[in-house]
């Protein structure tokens, strides 16, 4: 099954977090986002606090870049992935970003 599948049908998750985990394949490898730049990006520019969590909840990290998403003062933020923000770290600095 393809990943775009399981994300539009078969996966269990809101349409926000849907919406949020669609917006997140955008984010170019080697760039970040803040949570309201995504927030801005689904056109709920009130919603940084609930992409955050949408973000968090993410089933299919890495393949769904959400440690691509940081803080909007520059700071990383959460990783609920394996690992935590040791992963985070290590996945953006594959990219050539570091904090």
């Amino acid at each position: 099954m393809s990943l775009n599948r399981a994300l539009n049908k078969d996966f269990k998750g809101t349409k926000f977090q849907k919406k949020v985990w669609n917006y997140l394949k955008t984010i170019k490898k080697g760039s970040v986002k803040s949570y309201k730049e995504v927030a801005i990006g689904i056109y709920r520019p009130k919603s940084a606090r609930a992409v955050a969590n949408a973000v968090g909840k993410n089933p299919f990290a890495p393949k769904i870049p959400c440690h691509r998403v940081i803080r909007s003062d520059g700071s990383l933020g959460g990783y609920s992935g394996k690992g935590g923000l040791k992963t985070k770290r290590k996945l953006l600095k594959k990219e050539g970003i570091t904090f």
